[in-house]
């Protein structure tokens, strides 16, 4: 069962719900080389969930281990229903300005940090239509939970994340964005009682960057820093007790 947050668990230990991005008849973005984005997402999620568990003290839950594809509200349920502390999910952009390149994260807001962001948060946002889900037919519960003070509670615990994130990037010397933590309405990120982010491990389009992420040595170094700074925040920023 879900733990309060802000409360360690009662058997000491986090649960952290992964998700890779797109999948199935929904290939996301894809590469220069060919690569489609949800191949990449999916071997970053199983990869990285293996880097937080020999850390100890984690549970990781993947929202699919496969090639399928998951709407938007179900990963969102499965990190809820794991009872998930905290929610990831992995993408890899890809837009016309080749030379743009560099790790970035994004949390949740009904506003947008930029032109860029609201985009990007759009066409992620129409994952489901590809499947043929009809949005309409269900209620718009999600967006009615934004004015409720959990969720708003909640983003400050996904804008802490985030930070940390980007922190852990600069000191292991990675290549960032130039705004590295942006904030966007993806629907992914809606969970009222679970802080997430949506991690940007580079872009597909940059010739160097797709190189580095269609290899699991490439994605090393990301992801390995990705897992230390999902560790420092719960070693600082949740607060015990």
């Amino acid at each position: 069962s879900a733990t309060k947050r802000g409360s360690p668990p009662v058997d000491d230990v986090f649960t952290i719900a992964i998700d890779a991005g797109h999948g199935g008849v929904d290939p996301g973005a894809i590469g220069l080389n060919g690569v489609y984005e949800k191949d990449v997402a999916l071997a970053a999620a199983k990869e990285l969930a293996t880097m937080i568990e020999e850390r100890g003290g984690y549970r990781v839950v993947l929202t699919r281990t496969k090639d399928i594809f998951l709407p938007l509200r179900e990963r969102v349920a499965i990190g809820r229903r794991s009872g998930a502390d905290l929610f990831l999910s992995l993408h890899a952009d890809s837009i016309n300005d080749t030379k743009v390149k560099g790790v970035h994260v994004y949390s949740l807001s009904d506003t947008a940090s930029d032109k860029e962001a609201e985009a990007l948060a759009a066409k992620e946002n129409k994952a489901d239509i590809i499947a043929g889900i009809d949005l309409a037919a269900h209620p718009p519960d999600v967006s009615s939970i934004l004015l409720d003070l959990s969720q708003r509670e909640t983003n400050n615990f996904s804008a802490d994340v985030a930070n940390v994130l980007v922190q852990t990037w600069e000191a292991h010397g990675l290549k960032l964005l130039k705004k590295p933590h942006r904030q966007a309405g993806f629907a992914v990120l809606k969970a009222p009682d679970v802080p997430s982010v949506l991690v940007e491990l580079g872009f597909l389009s940059n010739a160097s960057e797709v190189k580095k992420l269609s290899k699991r040595k490439g994605r090393a170094a990301i992801l390995e820093a990705l897992a230390n700074a999902v560790d420092l925040y719960f070693k600082t920023v949740v607060p015990k007790g």
